[in-house]
């Protein structure tokens, strides 16, 4: 091997985050090894890596080829960094550090409470571990054993949840492995996904009020731990913070509301071009679904069944990270718009006065009047913006008070 060569090995590594967290830790090539299983013992046994981290599903699958393994991993039962020592490659386990940090960043607390660690895969390991080492009462969630999802309603005193199965990570966005409406005491719920930044649980969780985190912050410190382990030496805790900073900015959309014909097209084009975004419209999307521009579609079908088909493409573009988003003027009237667009977006809301709107074959806006229209829903408006802009004739300009209006550096 001629130069030192890092990177991630698994199974399906499309929307893997981990080479832009890697890059805030020294700059070193970081690649992304996806393999099916039959080709995991020759790439061990290869010269294609200097050291590597593991994730699904093979944390399990590497451990026979190590020749050495560290008692942490060995507790937890998964390895998942890879470092090279004489005679061989030795595993350790990073993901006990990351959900402590995770835990720590969000003020969770495990101590003397009763946690629900759903499901029974290798992260739930790594959760029990670190519950139990805190003093917590760890009740493992499964599909089939004698704690399942049939009958969880008997822990609904449970102070804290954490989720480490798969159910609502990308691409099956949107679903939950459990209603929290169950539970009467919760401190806190945990989601160990990070894709999408807020999942159905985390969501739900968040609407009534309780502490909640995703699983970034515990991505990004295992990360720095691995990066530890690949150099040996330390690197500051300072670094975790700003590293997750930084992929938030690169990956989370910003989603633009606001009254039909205020601009958020145009100024949605010129910010995703600042930015390096890809650029979506809701009405353009419609259109593909369909075929028919929405304002046919209303003509023709009526409203209601316009706004199911606007549902639909809210689903769609919501899904995606990195991407600057223009809604239609409507799309804050059904609230079930909401959480596909908030989970992995900064909803921004572009104001414009009244007099300034393009009012084009726009049929709602011609039926019930400007005025009615801005009245009925700028509350909707407001309840839905995570922050707010002016919306001027230049788009430079509105681009740029958009990225001040959702907390993203302006670059000169």
């Amino acid at each position: 091997m001629k130069t030192n060569v890092y990177g991630l090995l698994g199974g399906r590594l499309g929307h893997s985050y981990s080479p832009e967290i890697h890059a805030a830790f020294g700059d070193y090539e970081y690649r992304l090894f996806e393999m099916p299983e039959e080709d995991v013992a020759a790439f061990l046994a290869s010269d294609r890596f200097t050291a590597i981290n593991v994730t699904i599903p093979y944390k399990k699958t590497v451990m026979p080829y190590l020749c050495e393994i560290s008692d942490e991993a060995k507790k937890i039962g998964s390895v998942n960094t890879i470092t090279r020592i004489p005679g061989g490659l030795r595993g350790d386990n990073t993901d006990y550090y990351g959900f402590s940090y995770m835990l720590d960043d969000a003020g969770i607390s495990v101590a003397g409470k009763k946690c629900l660690i759903l499901g029974s895969g290798g992260a739930s390991m790594t959760a029990i571990a670190v519950v139990t080492d805190r003093g917590g009462s760890p009740v493992v969630i499964s599909r089939s054993g004698e704690n399942n999802y049939g009958n969880i309603s008997r822990h609904a005193d449970a102070d804290v949840i954490i989720n480490t199965t798969p159910v609502g990570m990308y691409p099956n966005n949107g679903e939950s492995p459990v209603d929290l409406a169950v539970f009467t005491r919760l401190s806190g719920v945990v989601d160990m996904i990070y894709n999408p930044r807020r999942t159905a649980l985390i969501l739900q969780a968040q609407r009534m009020g309780i502490p909640a985190a995703n699983g970034l912050s515990m991505l990004v410190a295992q990360a720095k731990r691995a990066a530890e382990l690949f150099f040996g030496h330390p690197f500051p805790d300072s670094l975790i913070a700003e590293a997750e900073q930084k992929v938030r900015a690169q990956k989370e959309n910003i989603v633009l509301i606001g009254m039909p014909g205020c601009g958020k097209s145009v100024a949605g084009q010129a910010l995703a071009q600042k930015l390096g975004f890809a650029f979506a419209d809701t009405d353009d999307e419609i259109c593909r679904i369909d075929g028919r521009h929405p304002a046919v579609i209303i003509r023709e079908d009526g409203e209601e069944a316009f706004r199911k088909i606007e549902h639909e493409a809210a689903v769609n573009l919501g899904k995606r990270s990195g991407c600057v988003i223009a809604t239609g003027g409507g799309i804050v009237t059904r609230s079930e718009n909401y959480d596909p667009l908030h989970q992995n977006g900064t909803i921004v809301f572009l104001t414009r006065p009244l007099s300034e709107l393009a009012t084009g074959d726009r049929p709602l806006t011609a039926a019930h009047g400007v005025q009615a229209l801005y009245e009925k829903r700028l509350p909707l408006y407001k309840a839905w913006a995570d922050a707010s802009a002016a919306c001027t004739p230049d788009p430079e300009k509105t681009a740029e008070a958009i990225l001040r209006a959702a907390g993203h550096e302006i670059e000169n």
